[in-house]
């Protein structure tokens, strides 16, 4: 999604319980996609997660494997 201003908030909530945002987001941090709304973080959202982030070679399996992680502390509490 390519937006400014106050139509991110409202796309925000319309990518926070998409079933694929996770992928989405690993997607665009991995290809470094610079424009648009991907997986619920806008492009400074984005740019700043990199930066603070340099070390990371696969957001896909970052994230995958900080999913997993949060669904097994959920199925346990």
């Amino acid at each position: 999604m390519f937006l400014v201003g106050a139509a991110q908030s409202s796309a925000k909530s319309i990518c926070k319980p998409c079933p694929v945002r996770t992928e989405c987001l690993a997607h665009a941090l991995d290809h470094r996609i610079e424009h648009g709304m991907w997986g619920g973080m806008t492009e400074r959202e984005r740019r700043a997660l990199l930066r603070r982030r340099p070390d990371v070679t696969s957001w896909r399996s970052l994230l995958e494997s900080a999913r997993r992680h949060h669904v097994r502390e959920t199925a346990d509490a």
